[in-house]
């Protein structure tokens, strides 16, 4: 097995985290795998390959693109294995209040700032009952809320975890 400078590893998982949860630069983020990740989301499939996570992720991102992965816990070991759990958010169509539901993601180091494997694991059965809320909530509030892309409630997590109010305030976006 592999063994890695904790604090490589560290810096790898956070440039993960500032290119997927922060920036949502997902075509910079697959290029953080190597080009034969095995990549496993449970309840969505297995990917083998950086071009089909691509193909995948991509695409899913922009369809759901008012959703944010809110950062509560990690654990980093030198084999290079990363454990960390996030929540999924949207924020509440009425300007108050989030929708959550909680995914835990096994991350594995390759070197080099590259991931060979992922795996996901998410609350489905929440998943599946927050998009109905959701769905609700936009009836009843903002129709055009998923088209704002706001992100008001980066949780209590590190300096390095929080992101900006809403997906469009990066200076090389276009809002809606």
């Amino acid at each position: 097995m592999s063994r890695f400078e904790l604090e490589e590893v560290e810096a790898a998982f956070r440039q993960f985290w500032y290119t997927g949860m922060i920036r949502e630069d997902w075509n910079a983020w697959v290029d953080l795998f190597t080009e034969d990740v095995v990549y496993e989301e449970r309840v969505l499939g297995t990917m083998h390959g950086r071009e089909a996570v691509r193909d995948w992720v991509v695409p899913l991102m922009e369809r759901y693109g008012e959703i944010y992965g809110v950062y509560d816990w990690h654990a980093a070991d030198p084999s290079g294995r990363v454990v960390f759990r996030m929540n999924n958010r949207r924020d509440h169509p009425s300007g108050q209040g989030v929708m959550d539901f909680p995914g835990i993601t096994i991350l594995q180091y390759a070197g080099d700032n590259q991931w060979s494997a992922e795996e996901d694991y998410w609350a489905e059965k929440l998943g599946v009952q927050q998009w109905r809320d959701y769905q609700e909530a936009l009836k009843q509030h903002d129709p055009d809320h998923r088209n704002k892309r706001t992100r008001r409630n980066w949780g209590d997590g590190p300096d390095w975890t929080i992101g900006k109010a809403s997906y469009w305030d990066w200076p090389d976006r276009k809002g809606p």
